[in-house]
């Protein structure tokens, strides 16, 4: 069996319609911080159960609900979900399997020392000539599949 989960960060309070088109289908949403504003998060919960943490840019009262990490198991895949990967203070030896963060706007999918680095992108407005993207992870009985999405766009 397949377990698919979208993975969003950086929309700025920007949700695209080819951000909606291409998390349709997904068993989880997880995003990576910078939401914007709390209607991301409510269309999102539309689509699929969200993880969602708290960003450089989100502040305000709604915001507070987010926590700045968070560890949530989906699949039997410990995911540990930060904004800014630089800030990381958890060892990554401690059973993880899935590192996510966000904050650079640049998606990149890296295996170090067994773990799974997985930055989808912005999928908010464009900032320099940096794609607009978003990601999934699929998890399956033979691993796991990270992929980046290009949603085009302006």
């Amino acid at each position: 069996m397949t377990f698919r989960i979208g993975i969003i960060s950086d929309t700025h309070g920007l949700l695209r319609p080819e951000a909606e088109r291409d998390l349709t289908g997904v068993n989880h949403i997880i995003h990576a911080g910078d939401i914007g504003r709390p209607e991301i998060v409510d269309a999102l919960r539309r689509i699929a159960p969200v993880t969602a943490i708290r960003g450089n840019v989100d502040s305000g009262e709604w915001a507070h609900q987010y926590p700045d990490t968070k560890l949530v198991r989906l699949a039997g895949k410990s995911i540990y979900v930060l904004h800014d990967l630089k800030t990381l203070q958890v060892d990554p030896c401690a059973g993880i399997d899935v590192i996510v963060s966000g904050h650079s706007h640049v998606p990149k999918i890296d295996m170090v020392g067994g773990i799974l680095y997985l930055n989808p992108g912005s999928a908010g407005r464009r900032r320099f000539r940096l794609p607009i993207t978003l990601a999934t992870l699929e998890v399956t009985p033979e691993g796991m599949r990270p992929e980046i999405h290009d949603l085009g766009g302006d």
